[in-house]
């Protein structure tokens, strides 16, 4: 069976996008790392297949999105639309997020990611 998960070929890009997060992702990473959500542990810029995931929680198997405006525009937004299709097919629930609710919200957003639990 084929590896699905952190694929050689991305190893590069994994650790170039956690070594260069945005500041949302820093600042939502801060409550997510160590198991601080109900004890579930999150990993950054995990992949799947060849999408790259901000956050992943794999005995929850939980992906967590931050979108930054570039997925305003209708070529993001179908690419996102495909990537969850995928990523739902194999059991994976997306939840997204703005960048600016984790800075505006961030009680709400940290809500909802532990309301998934268990689902």
């Amino acid at each position: 069976m084929m590896k699905l998960h952190n694929r050689q070929y991305l190893k590069n890009f994994r650790r170039n996008l956690r070594n260069n997060s945005t500041g949302a992702e820093g600042e939502l990473w801060k409550y997510l790392k160590g198991g601080q959500q109900l004890g579930r542990k999150f990993r950054r810029q995990h992949s799947i297949g060849s999408y790259i995931i901000d956050f992943y929680c794999p005995s929850e198997k939980l992906a967590i999105e931050l979108d930054g405006q570039v997925h305003q525009y209708s070529a993001a937004e179908q690419a996102d639309m495909e990537r969850d299709q995928t990523l739902n097919e194999l059991g994976i629930k997306i939840l997204r997020f703005e960048n600016k609710d984790v800075f505006q919200q961030l009680d709400a957003v940290l809500q909802e990611i532990s309301s998934n639990f268990g689902k």
